[in-house]
């Protein structure tokens, strides 16, 4: 190798020294890279349509793989249901998989499993999913599957009695999960007597009235094509494809769009409650901090996404875990998070420890909450948070299937079909003054609802000067 070689070699050498910082500097201290715009979709691969009867069309194209995956996603579920019917949202998706059109559930199943494919009909609170994934040769047969499914789904009686046998048996079995009791009563506490106080799932008494003929009228009153999307993506030809749906689904006719259900209520709680779920068996207890957060469509949405990434959402850089964890050495995990809905949302804390420092936990969350208030992120902090959820919104986004999903929830919601290409721009606008204002608009400790999941005896004597106690069994 010549002198001038090397020489040009070690200037190479500095001049990326001189990008990243001193080799001294540990790569996690040194400040974060520039947020970067770009678009996410190339257009050219991204199609939308409408049928005459309402239904939205929206196909990407990616020709890597010969693979494909479309569905029916409908823009209303399991909020648009009564209380008292809680769970018929998911009892109906579920028999939805057990017959449709000339086969009974063997059949169906057998018929999927031929083909390799993956068959899924899931229920959520603002939306209903029937889903296909499998391979390009096969897209024919499984578009008659999903028209079979979505259309003419079997509803049958013997099909309906053993899916309410295994829901209750799923719900018996989750009571013996704190988590899960933890989630279940921190809605209860919040939503007392609304759909928003029950689980998805619902809870033993409302499931046992459902039955084949609910679950007919369900699907009848939620499945119109004006309140409907088919999407696409994957090894397929957006032109051909329409045609297809446009045979399978163009007679569907339209209806009345389904109530999207009340909104949810606020202030949540209006003052401090702490409701415990006595679990005597425990050594560990399972703690939440709640009260109402903002809706899915909220304008301050994605500052509000960056002051919960600072408080708990951020993992290990998180306020909240470098307190209760890193310092106190008082649990392995803790989060924060706002979670959005179209009637509204919930803010919620969750960690565990052991049921003697319980107390300590409750009363570092408190104060960490009250420190949002007082001292939200601003400067470097605030720019690790930008860089972090730019980082996360990129690794959310590393597949078509996934682009995919996201766009058809902004459509579900109602959000700007732009919205995935203008969000690193929308986190770069975020100013530490919205966080500011934010901090003091969405954090209320002094009203949250306090949920534990643990002995009884041991946790009401820690608990007895923060506010009314209740006891309720799991």
């Amino acid at each position: 190798m010549s002198v001038t070689t090397r020489i040009a070699g070690l200037v190479g050498v500095a001049s990326l020294i001189a990008c990243a910082g001193s080799v001294d500097t540990p790569i996690w201290e040194r400040p974060p890279p520039p947020i970067a715009d770009s678009p996410v979709v190339d257009p050219s691969k991204l199609h939308r349509f409408e049928l005459d009867n309402g239904l939205s069309v929206i196909v990407l194209e990616d020709h890597r793989l010969p693979r494909v995956s479309f569905g029916i996603e409908l823009r209303r579920g399991a909020a648009s249901v009564d209380p008292d019917r809680a769970g018929l949202a998911g009892f109906t998706a579920d028999l939805m998989r057990r017959g449709a059109g000339d086969r009974d559930s063997l059949e169906l199943a057998s018929a999927i499993d031929a083909l390799g494919s993956v068959l899924s009909v899931r229920a959520d609170w603002d939306s209903i999913t029937a889903q296909i994934w499998g391979l390009t040769r096969d897209l024919d047969s499984m578009l008659e599957i999903l028209g079979d499914v979505v259309l003419r789904p079997r509803f049958e009686d013997e099909e309906a009695v053993r899916a309410r046998g295994e829901l209750l048996a799923a719900l018996e079995r989750a009571t013996d999960d704190p988590r899960y009791l933890e989630h279940r009563f921190a809605a209860a506490a919040l939503y007392s007597g609304g759909r928003a106080g029950l689980p998805l799932s619902g809870i033993p008494e409302t499931v046992m009235a459902l039955d084949a003929e609910a679950a007919r009228e369900f699907h009848a009153q939620m499945f119109v094509p004006n309140n409907a999307i088919f999407f696409a993506s994957g090894d397929l030809d957006a032109r051909e494809l329409l045609d297809r749906v446009g045979a399978a689904f163009g007679a569907w006719p339209p209806g009345e769009v389904p109530d999207a259900g009340p909104p949810l209520p606020a202030p949540t709680p209006t003052e401090r409650r702490i409701l415990i779920v006595d679990r005597p068996d425990l050594t560990q207890a399972r703690i939440a901090l709640a009260h109402e957060g903002i809706s899915r469509t909220h304008p301050d949405r994605i500052a509000a996404g960056l002051l919960s990434e600072a408080i708990g959402g951020g993992g290990f850089s998180s306020r909240l875990m470098q307190r209760v964890r890193a310092d106190a050495g008082l649990t392995y995990g803790v989060s924060s998070s706002f979670n959005l809905y179209r009637g509204g949302g919930t803010f919620a804390v969750a960690t565990f420890t052991r049921v003697a420092e319980v107390r300590t936990v409750i009363d570092l969350l408190l104060t960490e909450l009250e420190r949002a208030r007082r001292e939200p992120p601003a400067g470097l902090e605030l720019e690790e948070i930008r860089a972090l959820q730019v980082g996360q919104f990129a690794l959310g986004i590393e597949t078509s299937d996934a682009v995919l999903n996201s766009l058809v929830n902004l459509d579900v919601y109602g959000l700007p079909e732009d919205s995935l290409d203008t969000y690193r721009s929308r986190i770069r606008s975020v100013t530490a003054a919205d966080i500011e204002r934010l901090a003091l608009e969405l954090l209320h400790p002094d009203r949250a609802a306090i949920v534990l999941v643990g002995p009884a005896d041991a946790l009401v004597p820690q608990l007895q000067d923060l506010g009314p106690i209740e006891v309720v069994q799991p």
